[in-house]
């Protein structure tokens, strides 16, 4: 089978970036990367995202993504935001502004929504009804954007979110980052999303 070349970037904050990994292969950017090898894919891979990183941070990012000529982009982001108080207006607008410069660019984009904040360790119990509340309101304005700015989103949070909630080993030694096992988990919850993404790119390029 003829292997059609993809050049794929990971943007966004410290999931994407791979923090609390082991290894590099078990990093979100290299496992997605092995999923679209498997399906026929040959892949070149740029990690840009920034531990850290919030949605006004992805200008910066996609500037630096440019020169890649990325074909497909996964953004990974809104943690931080969440962390640091930042509107979800503000946050959504700045993610809007980032999936319509990549799709100005030509690349298509597969965007994460934030992740639900309520199942990290050491979150009282008792705050945890409100953090996810918060969680929620932000992931659905991110989606509204993402899509209207062209891109995609990957609806995986739930699935994710109840994972994390029952299994104190998705978290790495930090209780915050995910672990190797973590990680294994979001990929395989995004892969179909990041698969159809590409296969999508390759059928249009091919018609």
């Amino acid at each position: 089978m003829t292997r059609t070349p993809l050049r794929l970037v990971v943007l966004g904050d410290s999931i994407a970036y791979g923090t609390g990994a082991l290894r590099p292969e078990d990093t979100l950017g290299r496992r997605l990367s092995a999923e679209l090898t498997a399906d026929g894919f040959d892949i070149e891979l740029r990690v840009l995202a920034v531990p850290g990183a919030v949605s006004a941070d992805l200008a910066a990012q996609v500037r630096r993504a440019e020169p890649f000529g990325a074909d497909l982009a996964v953004v990974v982001i809104g943690a931080n935001d969440l962390a640091r108080f930042v509107p979800p207006d503000q946050a959504a607008a700045s993610l809007a502004t980032a999936v319509a410069a990549l799709r100005a660019q030509g690349t298509d984009v597969v965007a994460v929504p934030a992740p639900d904040m309520s199942t990290v360790p050491f979150v009282p119990p008792a705050f945890r009804a409100l953090v996810r509340a918060a969680c929620a309101q932000l992931q659905q304005r991110q989606a509204a954007v993402v899509e209207a700015a062209g891109g995609s989103v990957a609806g995986v949070a739930a699935d994710v979110a109840g994972t994390f909630a029952a299994d104190p080993a998705m978290f790495s030694a930090d209780r915050f980052h995910p672990s190797s096992a973590g990680y294994a988990h979001i990929a395989a919850a995004l892969a179909p999303s990041v698969l159809a993404a590409a296969r999508a790119r390759r059928d249009d390029a091919a018609a």
